[in-house]
């Protein structure tokens, strides 16, 4: 055989397609800052009516880069919307900025 193939049949020479990472297993880029995600979270705002919706959300997580964006909207509502009416307003954009920040890990490329 010309090429290397481990046991489960992969060619080993094959190019991969995610992101490169360092020795601590974190990809280029930095992250984004607290001051930097709580702009990007008021022009995310559409109607201004101070609190995002899950759509607002949907485009804020697209802006990050988020591949999965709907499974990130449902997972931040999960995690910071407090009191459960489905949007998150400006007390609960703390723990959205926690959340994106821990758990996340959005970088700035």
């Amino acid at each position: 055989m010309d090429f290397l193939v481990n046991h489960r049949g992969i060619d080993k020479n094959c190019p991969r397609t995610w992101v490169k990472q360092d020795s601590k297993g974190v990809a280029g880029g930095f992250p984004y800052t607290e001051e930097q995600l709580i702009v990007l979270f008021r022009s995310c705002d559409i109607n201004q009516d101070g609190r995002l919706s899950k759509q607002e959300l949907k485009n804020m997580f697209n802006k990050l880069g988020s591949r999965f964006a709907s499974w990130r909207v449902f997972r931040a509502l999960h995690h910071a919307d407090a009191n459960g009416d489905g949007y998150i307003s400006e007390e609960e954009f703390s723990d959205l900025v926690r959340y994106i920040l821990f758990k996340c890990n959005y970088r700035i490329k």
